[in-house]
């Protein structure tokens, strides 16, 4: 067995466990599960209302990660 590098390990890779990621995703999931099942149904207005949820999500997602909830992506 061969022993880890300590170098190697230092660097630590984030994967966006913030609580401004979680939401976004949460709501993200909700929103397109909503818009499936309004769609399978025939809903148009639930469907719509799936779509604004989408966009909401995107926003409060930039929101949180403006208030120091989320990462900033370092380019």
């Amino acid at each position: 067995m061969s022993e880890a590098n300590p170098s190697a390990q230092a660097k630590q890779v984030h994967h966006g466990n913030t609580p401004a990621a979680w939401t976004t995703v949460v709501l993200v999931t909700l929103a397109f599960t909503i818009g499936t099942l309004a769609i399978m149904f025939g809903n148009w207005p639930v469907f719509y209302g799936a779509v604004g949820l989408l966009v909401v999500a995107g926003i409060v997602g930039k929101v949180m990660q403006m208030l120091g909830l989320g990462t900033i992506a370092r380019r």
